[in-house]
């Protein structure tokens, strides 16, 4: 299923970084500071890993260390989930279902651009219904011979198209009817 919504329109920018060598309690004031549930830790700017709250809890706080002696690297989840800024929301989603996490580091380039929650998801919940809503309304309708070409959003692709045509109980766009 595509709904046409982006992960770079609903991310979070910039996602907040920490060196891989820096410690557990410089992290956690870096979160509290920008008022995040994450933190990714990178090496010579490449992203290695990521230290959610879930992991200060079960590797810092319930084993009651000196977040002072520990590193970013020593506590940080790897390897990293990453999503794309052009991958559709529901990619993202099945991943985050997948591997049970809640947030992804968003990557371009190899370079980190931006962050993907749940909570950024909620957020667009309400877009995402609409999408789909409009989507399963254009699949019950049947048309007739002199309506079988239309504008609206390809089923295939999920881009907009002002020559949609039906093809096999869906709306296609030139470029899917040819490809």
């Amino acid at each position: 299923m595509v709904t046409g919504i982006l992960v770079k329109n609903i991310m979070t920018k910039p996602a907040i970084q920490i060196n891989y060598d820096k410690s557990v309690q410089e992290a956690a004031k870096v979160m509290v500071k920008h008022r995040v549930g994450s933190i990714v830790v990178v090496k010579d700017n490449n992203p290695i890993g990521i230290i959610t709250e879930t992991d200060l809890n079960k590797k810092v706080v319930a084993p009651a260390i000196d977040p002072k002696k520990l590193k970013t690297k020593d506590v940080m989840s790897s390897p990293i989930v990453f999503s794309s800024p052009d991958e559709d929301i529901i990619v993202t989603v099945e991943k985050m279902k997948k591997y049970k996490i809640k947030r992804i580091p968003v990557v371009q380039r190899g370079k980190i651009v931006g962050m993907i929650t749940n909570t950024d998801i909620a957020r667009a919940s309400p877009d995402m219904l609409d999408i789909l809503n409009f989507r399963l309304k254009m699949r019950s309708f049947k048309p007739s011979v002199e309506e079988s070409v239309t504008s609206g959003i390809c089923e295939v692709c999920g881009e907009h198209s002002v020559d949609l045509r039906f093809v096999d109980d869906q709306w296609v766009c030139e470029n899917c009817r040819e490809g």
